[in-house]
């Protein structure tokens, strides 16, 4: 192209441009042109699609908001008690799914543009032995990558916070001076599973209250969010899933394709396929063990907190939230692949052996004192054996 020529646009049919002739593809690239790793915008959108299907919602009632600090009132002195830590309380928020999506957005966008910068690293290949259909899907996905990562990830969070009781749902320290949480899914559990709302709101605020408290330990919430990102960090990108997912898109009998190829490349299984790699897997176990541990320990504490406080609805009110944390939605399973986390029955049970062990040798004051060690997350062997855990941190 000579000096003072304008470069061909996506979708024109001149130059070597190898979409040419695409219009649809050519209204993406408008879209998409002047993006940073993640295009938030589309993230914030999507989250709210998703989050109530496009419905407007309702403010909190100001009654649900004055209850819910009273409960939460009654939990903290229980709460100070079984940690030992005089930890300063949050403000409780009560807040729509609509508005918990878009502060999880804000709170994970550290963990998020970390991602999608590891994900917009041109792979390394052999121009030589390039194959064309490659190299064009290859182009295809890093120009739309932001908006991928926009459209998957605002879906995935969306998703979620149609379904979650508060801000720990997922066991990821946050910088939030006050603790979300989501009463219309806290009363909708409740009235499926015909439980008093009241104690079901208390049990939700003991679980937000102990993970507030053990994620307020500097040491331990700074060395999970260290691993965290160096997880997602670690991603490399895989053009060739996404061709071949691309590969097979139709437009045969759809009626808006560029609607179609929009919900394709939201769809979060093209976003995975493209990024998992090998790297994760020697980062995962240490991972696994951190969080396995931080499951057990926030749901020892808040056990003992609702056995208090409620009575005996306690352990059925545990096994209910339990089973259906276990019983994930897909959606809930890509963010959770996303972040490194896997919080599946066997998990959670590891975390439960494992805390009920520290428990037996060193008591309960002893297990949170464990935890405001230097490096106090335990390693894969720690976890399965917590003796071993005990005498590295010398207690």
């Amino acid at each position: 192209m000579a000096d003072g020529d304008t470069p061909a646009p996506f979708g024109d049919s001149s130059g070597d441009n190898p979409f040419a002739n695409v219009p649809m593809f050519g209204e993406f690239a408008k879209m998409l042109a002047g993006q940073g790793p993640l295009n938030w915008d589309a993230a914030r959108q999507f989250a709210s699609l998703a989050s109530s299907n496009g419905a407007s919602e309702p403010n909190v009632d100001p009654t649900v908001r004055i209850q819910l600090t009273e409960l939460a009132r009654i939990l903290e002195l229980h709460v100070h008690d079984l940690t030992g830590l005089d930890t300063a309380f949050p403000e409780i928020s009560p807040v729509s799914r609509g508005v918990w999506a878009q502060r999880t957005l804000d709170a994970y966008r550290p963990l998020f543009n970390e991602l999608a910068t590891s994900l917009g690293k041109r792979p390394t290949a052999d121009d030589g032995d390039a194959d064309p259909m490659m190299a064009m899907m290859a182009g295809l996905s890093q120009m739309m990558g932001p908006s991928m990562m926009g459209m998957a990830v605002g879906s995935m969070v969306g998703r979620m916070a149609a379904r979650t009781f508060g801000q720990y749902d997922l066991p990821i320290p946050r910088s939030d001076s006050t603790l979300l949480v989501v009463p219309a899914n806290i009363d909708s559990f409740a009235a499926d599973w015909s439980l008093p709302v009241d104690e079901m709101r208390l049990w939700v605020l003991a679980q937000e209250l102990t993970g507030h408290t053990l994620f307020s330990i500097t040491s331990l919430r700074d060395q999970l969010a260290g691993m965290v990102r160096r997880y997602v960090g670690a991603f490399q990108p895989d053009p060739s899933a996404v061709a071949e997912r691309l590969s097979e898109f139709e437009t045969d009998g759809i009626g808006d394709p560029a609607q179609a190829l929009q919900q394709l490349l939201g769809d979060p299984a093209v976003l995975l396929g493209a990024v998992q790699g090998p790297e994760q897997q020697s980062l995962a176990p240490s991972l696994d063990a951190a969080v396995a541990a931080v499951v057990g320990y926030v749901d020892y504490l808040v056990d003992s907190v609702a056995v208090r406080v409620i009575g005996g609805d306690a352990l059925r009110i545990a096994e209910a939230v339990r089973r259906r944390r276990v019983e994930v939605s897909p959606d809930d399973v890509f963010v959770e692949r996303l972040l490194g986390l896997h919080l599946t029955n066997e998990q959670v049970q590891r975390g439960k052996a494992f805390a009920g062990g520290v428990v037996d040798r060193v008591g309960e004051a002893g297990l949170t004192q464990l935890f405001t060690k230097p490096s106090a997350l335990p390693t894969p062997a720690e976890i399965e054996a917590p003796g071993l855990w005990i005498a590295r941190l010398e207690l």
